[in-house]
């Protein structure tokens, strides 16, 4: 137990000589003792500390030498500290006020992956993927022979299928809510946004399914042009994808749709 108690009290010794070190380079006037600080403790991996200190004499250092390689620092601290939309905002004001600096590829590059980084998965709303996709897009067009150029590629691979992902979940979802409109629109709209996805074959059987469940839901008068819909969805289907395991259960709708065409030219 006396073991125990001479270690915590030298943690904590360590710990209060350390905040008494931060205080006292916090309280001096002397900007360029804090910058020095400031660069140490990212060294040291302390990035807060780092933040802090560079905060405050930035806007005091503007427009000199260390401004540049503080500023710089200072974004990647909070991208260390996984605050990515501030480092995302910081590297982005690297590069708008220092566009020839000799860091600036790496900041443009870091400002896109920052916003990556901040991507949601898919179930959520995907505003940062779109503007994670953008950036790096842009930073593609500036910089196509780049050392970042082919990982810039990857990230967006990677979050188009993110897009992809989620805007398949999202036809599913008004499928299984029975919204057959809204769902026949997505899954419309899938296809064109992804004509190369290999959701494609199952999307393109559940917009026969809809279309069937939207001709038995309606009223009569749009009966028999929602199954007209559905026979041409299905040709389209079988042309495509002649080997589906979606084939049977398509034919199946496809029977049925024919069988109530017959009734409504018989009815005339």
């Amino acid at each position: 137990m006396r073991g125990i108690r001479v270690s915590i009290f030298f943690i904590l010794a360590i710990t209060l000589f350390g905040c008494s070190k931060f205080r006292k380079i916090q309280k001096s006037p002397d900007w360029k003792v804090k910058y020095e600080a400031a660069l140490q403790y990212y060294e040291d991996e302390k990035y807060n500390k780092t933040t802090v200190l560079l905060e405050e004499i930035l806007p005091i250092i503007r427009g000199t030498e260390e401004a540049e390689l503080g500023n710089f620092y200072f974004a990647y601290a909070y991208y260390n500290q996984k605050q990515y939309i501030l480092s995302a905002h910081h590297f982005l004001e690297f590069v708008t006020i220092y566009g020839r600096s000799e860091y600036v590829l790496e900041a443009s590059y870091m400002q896109a992956y920052s916003l990556y980084l901040q991507s949601p998965d898919y179930q959520l709303d995907q505003t940062s993927t779109y503007e994670a996709i953008a950036a790096m897009q842009n930073f593609i067009n500036k910089y196509s022979t780049s050392e970042y150029a082919s990982d810039a590629d990857k990230v967006i691979d990677e979050l188009q299928v993110k897009l992809e992902t989620k805007a398949y979940h999202t036809a599913k979802l008004y499928h299984k809510l029975r919204r057959y409109k809204s769902a026949l629109v997505a899954f419309k709209n899938f296809r064109n946004d992804y004509p190369d996805s290999d959701f494609n074959e199952e999307i393109f059987y559940l917009n026969i399914e809809t279309s069937f469940d939207l001709a038995e839901a309606s009223i009569s008068t749009k009966q028999e042009e929602r199954y007209r819909s559905t026979v041409t969805f299905y040709e389209e289907f079988i042309d495509k994808y002649p080997s589906s395991e979606f084939i049977k259960e398509a034919e199946k709708l496809y029977a049925k749709s024919i069988e109530e065409i017959t009734k409504f030219a018989g009815s005339k």
